[in-house]
């Protein structure tokens, strides 16, 4: 569907429903029909993520797209801390309603308006934008020659389908996008259970998710901003720096004595950085898949292991293990292990492509004398695909 319609338009119409279906939920009177909304809500939601980022690939330079990527994805850090303190006004509403269908209404409000808000100035694409005179789409067209990736294309194309599913990064970004979220759907689900593990009270655990949000917020940008200073290929030991926090958090929650509740708070604030090192998992995925039915594919793979990880997460979490939840605390330290591995292994496999083609191609270290520079103009914008594009590098 992002591929067949306009980006900005679809992404403006799913937001819309989704606001919708939440405010629909207000009126549910049993849990068949929650769970119907439930899953409308998120198969509304689902393309938010994998269009966001067709549209920062459509836009930005592969050398920019963490950072902007980083600013948009921070969104999430900011509607946990700004959800912690609405969750606790709407607690205090003494009304005809139970404070949840509040909540349903009011976001599903603010959603709905944000969707008519992108329908009608999010722009599709940089060639078709009308906020930008002809001159300008040329210049913000002109711009991405560099990246080799094409800009976008309407036409589906089967080979590029077929070549995405026999290309081991769409497997190796699956399994990250799976392990990098089995712990963001154990502490999504049951962080305020954590918390309130500690002694706090329900209201007091909703507000305790502000820091907790803005953690979030601090660290995805302190690691665009940082991987952005120190350059490209920096980006899979960056993944890499985000997790220790968490690995560092995780094990204090394991293992700090349960009546320390100070210390234990900590620690559950240092499981937030990950966040930061699924931005940059993101990036490899845009910075590294050309052409635009592949992009397509791969993204939508990706989040399909981000869902995965995150209905994973809290079967982890047993009732009978409250409020420690060991078996939940070691899903996420394993998890991290095991997202080290997988981008260590890429980053070997995409670092050792790039020396391949600079030899096949006598470029880099590998220059012979007299011989002309490759021909980067010829390759720009023809939609092939990076395993087609000798003149593609892979960004690690």
């Amino acid at each position: 569907m992002l591929q067949r319609f306009p980006v900005g338009k679809y992404l403006g119409v799913n937001i819309f429903l989704w606001g919708a279906f939440l405010m629909i939920q207000a009126a549910c009177k049993n849990f068949a029909q929650l769970a119907v909304l439930r899953a409308l809500s998120g198969a509304a939601e689902a393309c938010s993520d994998p269009g966001f980022m067709l549209i920062t690939g459509m836009w930005f330079k592969r050398r920019e797209q963490p950072l902007r990527m980083g600013f948009w994805y921070s969104a999430n850090g900011l509607g946990i801390a700004g959800g912690g303190l609405l969750g606790y006004g709407i607690g205090h509403i003494k009304g005809a309603l139970p404070s949840w269908k509040y909540e349903f209404l009011i976001v599903g409000a603010i959603c709905c308006i944000w969707g008519i808000i992108m329908f009608i100035f999010l722009p599709d694409s940089p060639v078709t934008a009308p906020i930008l005179s002809a001159e300008h789409r040329r210049v913000a067209v002109e711009r991405l020659r560099s990246n080799q990736t094409g800009v976008e294309n309407k036409h589906f194309k089967a080979y590029q389908l077929r070549e995405a599913f026999i290309d081991y990064k769409l497997y190796l970004l699956f399994l990250a996008g799976v392990v990098g979220n089995i712990p963001n759907g154990g502490i999504s689900n049951f962080g305020t259970l954590i918390i309130q593990g500690f002694g706090f009270s329900t209201f007091v655990t909703t507000l305790m998710q502000i820091p907790y949000g803005a953690i979030i917020v601090l660290s995805i940008l302190s690691i665009v901003f940082l991987n952005d200073h120190l350059g490209s290929n920096w980006r899979c030991i960056m993944i890499i720096c985000s997790l220790i926090p968490n690995l560092i958090g995780a094990f204090g929650l394991r293992f700090v004595p349960t009546d320390q509740h100070a210390g234990r708070l900590i620690c559950y604030y240092l499981t937030g950085p990950y966040n930061a090192g699924f931005v940059l998992i993101l990036s490899l995925s845009t910075a590294n898949i050309a052409g635009h039915t592949k992009k397509v594919v791969t993204n939508a793979v990706l989040f399909l292991g981000y869902c995965t990880g995150n209905i994973a997460g809290p079967f982890f979490y047993k009732a009978e293990q409250a409020p420690t939840y060991p078996l939940g605390i070691w899903s996420m330290i394993v998890s991290h292990l095991v997202e080290i591995c997988v981008i260590l292994l890429l980053r070997f496999l995409l670092k050792r492509e790039n020396g391949r083609r600079d030899q096949l191609q006598g470029v880099g270290k590998w220059a012979r004398e007299g011989e002309s520079e490759v021909d980067l103009d010829a390759t720009a914008f023809g939609d092939l695909t990076d395993k087609e594009n000798l003149n593609f590098r892979y960004i690690y």
